[in-house]
């Protein structure tokens, strides 16, 4: 019973990765399950990842609830430790986190900090990576 809330607390946010999924699928990219997670490669949300957000830069990969988009298959692999981090944040937090995520990168900021690099979420997602050596 808690692994399926676990799926439908975030839901909202997967149904929108699975969208992003189909849509990375068509235009050339793959899809495939990985422990309980989609993870879809290539395709043009790639362009996108590869262009880069305004406080990240580029990426390698980002998560949506239960799906993980990634630049390639090797650097879905390369990330998934941590892009797993932050699916177990969609689990935790659901689609609250679509708030509380910017809201870390404000306060990072408030503290002189870099609203990437420093937020709270990240900082987790990069010591789950580094615990499982990846």
């Amino acid at each position: 019973m808690l692994r399926l809330l676990c799926y439908l607390w975030p839901l909202p946010v997967t149904l929108v990765g699975v969208a992003v999924a189909l849509l990375a699928r068509a235009s050339g990219g793959e899809m495939r399950v990985v422990e309980g997670v989609l993870e879809a490669a290539g395709g043009w949300p790639s362009c996108l990842l590869r262009r880069g957000f305004p406080l990240s830069g580029p990426v390698a990969a980002i998560t949506l609830g239960h799906v993980v988009l990634g630049v390639s298959v090797e650097g879905l692999t390369a990330t998934r430790s941590h892009e797993r981090e932050h699916v177990r944040q969609f689990e935790r937090w659901g689609v609250l986190l679509l708030f509380l995520y910017p809201a870390a990168s404000l306060l990072a900021w408030a503290r002189g900090g870099h609203p990437y690099r420093d937020n709270a979420f990240e900082c987790a997602a990069r010591a789950a990576a580094r615990k499982n050596g990846g």
